[in-house]
């Protein structure tokens, strides 16, 4: 069998064409969503994932803004700006872009955010509401992920999810994600012993350990569901994910590709989480 590739660049588009509705609703009320990103410093890969972000906003016609700081700018001033963003009426949505210089405390950075702001879903309040369902924005990847199941209608209720990798941004919040949705949850690690006995056992396989091809086709069984939220730069440039896709796609039902596939959808979870907080400060 081959699996069927879920074509995260497709399903986005709809789903920022879904979200463009409400955002046009929003404008013939007199409101115009807002998201403002920070970034600090010239890294690479973060200049170009804020340019996509940006350019997302711009196809659904939302206000954005990019505020850039340099890699010696203080703590102090970084937390000045998120203030006076929290402050800025046009201001809907603020992003952080992570990670930041080793001199600036993200987590520090991340609360100064107001929580009715904090689109990226990683302030405090909102990771700890996980638990009880009640956040006001989930983080956008594990959103992303639970949006691409519902498009390809993938049923989660009572299947048998297993989230590799524990960070607060994806695996954390991942778990909780599935569980409200009444799936029997696990979670490893890169580090767990015998990894492969345990996700043998996945109906439903989310990879985000940040280990290139760390599963490959023996480790999951016939027809799984393999989300692959990792994305890796290899030494000759190409980019990979934490799953063998060449062989893995063989032998499971379904399979992110990478890139393409989950990439596209934390981009447009960010948009949604934007015109659903202007959509909240407007009621």
């Amino acid at each position: 069998m081959s699996a069927k590739i879920i074509d995260g660049v497709a399903i986005a588009k709809a789903v920022r064409e879904e979200w463009k509705h409400r955002a046009d609703k929003l404008k013939v009320r007199g409101i115009l969503p807002g998201l403002a990103v920070v970034i600090v410093g010239d890294n690479p890969a973060s200049s170009m994932y804020v340019r996509n972000k940006i350019k997302a906003c711009h196809e659904v016609g939302l206000h954005s803004e990019v505020h850039d700081m340099p890699e010696d700018v203080t703590e102090e001033m970084v937390l000045r700006q998120v203030e006076e963003l929290n402050s800025n009426p046009k201001i809907h949505g603020i992003l952080v872009q992570l990670p930041l210089p080793k001199h600036i405390d993200a987590n520090k950075i991340i609360e100064a955010i107001s929580v009715e702001k904090d689109v990226d879903g990683l302030h405090l309040y909102n990771l700890g509401a996980l638990v009880t369902g009640n956040q006001v924005f989930p983080p956008c990847t594990p959103y992303g992920v639970m949006c691409l199941l519902e498009h390809m209608n993938i049923p989660v209720e009572g299947q048998h999810a297993i989230v590799v990798g524990r960070s607060n941004i994806v695996g954390k919040p991942m778990a909780l994600m599935l569980l409200q949705k009444n799936a029997t949850v696990s979670i490893c690690t890169s580090k767990t012993r015998d990894l492969k006995q345990h996700t043998l056992q996945a109906d439903i396989l989310i990879v985000a350990a940040g280990k290139p091809k760390l599963i490959t086709a023996n480790m999951i069984k016939d027809g799984a569901v393999v989300i692959d939220v990792g994305i890796n730069r290899l030494d000759d440039g190409s980019l990979a994910g934490d799953v063998d896709f060449q062989g893995v796609k063989e032998k499971a039902g379904y399979i992110t590709p990478v890139p393409g596939g989950v990439g596209p959808m934390t981009i447009a979870m960010l948009v949604a989480n934007t015109i659903s907080a202007a959509e909240r400060i407007s009621r």
